[in-house]
Formats: structure tokens, sequence, C-alpha cells
């Protein structure tokens, strides 16, 4: 979810409540004490080796299930108030990766208002033995005028050094830090666990015990989003709240 700088005027129930998180959490390096029994996930670019035996492309994560036919639309608002409508949909297909795990197919297409295509994304997501949703790699393309003009942050595990990271733990307590995803200086994504029981509303509803996460990159040090994902759901909603504002709602999502 777009990492671009984005404002946008956000309600004040929002806004207090990002001034409590960060009061709470501190800057972008605060510290947030991770149980000293939390699993240890990958960090930064260290190597990870994975036994495809212990993987599943059956997402079962309960901040995060997907199931083929399983689709969420999102709207995306800009820094100048451009609204762009974001679809994501699980596949009735896998993919081997280079690694040799077995993964989920997930598109993802952003349109603009009048349906021009902005951008095309195929994701490839597993389950590990102990429940913790991986990342393994991505193919995307920007548009212009119908036109590719961009492939950058395309990337899969095995191939050119990359390495596959955790996108949501087995039990995100909170502290718990992790990397999503590595290519150097094209993916570097990592993630910190802030709280997993927070209410959350969204145009598609309202939720509680929602997992809130910060997102962030070395790539772009000053930027960072607030992520939220609604138990049996999904991500609902993503609040960029330094390097600029912005914010990415769920409007419509159904199971297949």
């Amino acid at each position: 979810m777009g990492a671009a700088d984005r404002r946008r005027r956000w309600p004040a129930a929002v806004l207090t409540s990002v001034a409590l998180l960060s009061a709470a959490c501190g800057s972008r390096t605060g510290e947030v004490r991770a149980d000293p029994a939390a699993p240890v996930l990958p960090q930064g670019s260290e190597p990870v080796e994975l036994d495809p035996a212990d993987f599943s492309s059956d997402v079962t994560h309960p901040w995060w299930p997907m199931a083929p036919g399983d689709r969420w639309v999102y709207e995306e608002t800009d820094a100048d108030g451009t609204v762009q409508r974001v679809e994501v949909t699980v596949l009735d297909e896998t993919r081997v990766v280079p690694n040799g795990v077995e993964a989920r197919v997930v598109h993802d297409v952003v349109t603009t208002a009048d349906g021009a295509l902005v951008e095309d994304t195929l994701d490839w997501y597993a389950q590990d033995a102990d429940g913790a949703l991986w990342y393994l790699g991505e193919q995307t393309a920007e548009y212009e005028d119908g036109v590719v003009v961009s492939t950058a942050g395309s990337w899969e595990a095995g191939v050119d050094g990359a390495q596959a990271g955790v996108l949501l733990p087995a039990d995100p307590s909170p502290g718990l830090s992790y990397r999503q995803e590595h290519l150097a200086g094209e993916a570097e994504d990592e993630a910190l666990v802030l709280s997993a029981d927070e209410t959350v509303q969204a145009p598609a509803g309202s939720w509680t015990g929602a997992l809130l996460t910060r997102d962030t990159t070395p790539l772009e040090p000053d930027v960072s989003e607030l992520k939220f994902y609604a138990p049996g759901i999904g991500p609902v909603l993503v609040l960029q709240v330094s390097g600029g504002t912005g914010r990415e709602a769920l409007v419509e999502s159904t199971r297949g």
C-alpha cells in the first residue's frame, strides 16, 4: 500500500488515535518491548533457509485469511486529493518460487477514478507450519497511458539475493519486529507490531480486536505507516503518519 507523499484531511477521531499511538509508541525508532519468549523473525538482509515442506499455499492466518475468490476493494487518496481504486483478488492458482516454496497468487490492480490502469501486480504468499504468513515476492508494473513505464520493486525469493520475509507473524505480540521483504535497494519493507487489540473503522465496517503494525523502510527513512488488520478480514485501513499523509481504506470485501 503506497508510501508516496499524500495529504488528506482526516476525521478528528483518526487524528486523535494517531496522536495517542505516537505518544505511546514513540518516534519511528521508539521502543515497544517484545515478549522475551516471542519468536525470532528475519531482520534486515539476513538470509533464511526455508524448507518447502513446512509451507502451504492455503492461507488461514486469523488477521488475513486468503481463499481463492476472496476480494477486497480499497479507496486511496493521494496528496492532491485524487482518489484511486485498489482491487485485490486471491487467484485460484499457485506459483513455486525459486526457493522451492509453493505460494498463493494474489492479484492487485490500481486504477484511476475513470478506470485507467495505474499499476498491475501479482504477489506471492505462503503460510508456514507455525501459522506465520510469509511474503515471497511480487511481479509489478506501473502504467502511464496504457504503457508499462516501470517494473521497479519486483522481486522473487531466491533470485538475485532476494530474501522472503514475514508479512504477519503467527502470534503478533506487541514489540515484535521483522522484515517483510528484502531485495537490496528495491524492496526492504519492515514492520513492528504495536497492538493486537485495536478498534478500527473504515467505509466497509467497524471491527474490534484488530492488529496494528507500524510499517517502514530504510529506503525511505522518513516514511512511516500505521496499518490495521481486522480479524477474519485482512487489511482495512492504512494511515501514513510521517513523510507525508494519506489514507487507504477498505470499501468492500467479499469471500470466495
